[in-house]
């Protein structure tokens, strides 16, 4: 365990790294100590990192979640579709084996009633399971208010911080 005051030699690399724009987790693995390390020297500091992009970035990721489970559910559905398609007019069923090790096929006008049960039934999962996705989704509209609202937020603080770096008519 490294002892206290260790990071005392490091504060002006860490510094100089923190005004580069580099991230916590960035200048700790550089120096070598621990992302907490680095918070409590730049709170001590009074001063603080930019989460916007990682935020940007978390709820980028949702995004691209929701969007993975709507493709899932599409295809769940499509499974079960083709299913159901399947035991649609006439059916080929087959046998292998008996003392002979035969294969022998026939052709019904109808699916016999086990091979519709079991259309049937994964249909009814596939459309379950398809619908309590959909339910729990909004489609990411939640995550892209998030995004949009972090990135708002980030304009917001970048136009103010111009404002204050830039001098007005009046003092020009």
């Amino acid at each position: 365990m490294a002892r206290r005051g260790t990071f005392d030699s490091k504060r002006a690399e860490a510094r100089r790294l923190f005004d580069e724009g580099k991230s916590c987790r960035a200048i700790a693995k550089q120096l070598g100590c621990s992302p907490s390390t680095v918070s409590r020297w730049a709170e001590a500091e009074g001063l603080s990192f930019d989460r916007s992009q990682t935020a940007a970035a978390v709820e980028a990721h949702k995004i691209d979640l929701a969007a993975e489970r709507l493709l899932l559910a599409e295809e769940m559905m499509a499974a079960g579709r083709q299913a159901l398609k399947e035991i649609q007019g006439q059916v080929v069923v087959y046998n292998f084996g008996g003392k002979d090790n035969t294969f022998e096929q026939k052709t019904l006008d109808r699916a016999p009633m086990s091979m519709r049960r079991e259309a049937l039934t994964a249909a009814g999962i596939a459309f379950d399971k398809a619908t309590r996705i959909v339910e729990k989704d909004n489609g990411g509209l939640d995550q892209a208010v998030g995004v949009l609202d972090t990135l708002a937020e980030g304009f917001k603080a970048a136009a103010e911080k111009y404002r204050a770096e830039t001098p007005t008519e009046a003092e020009g």
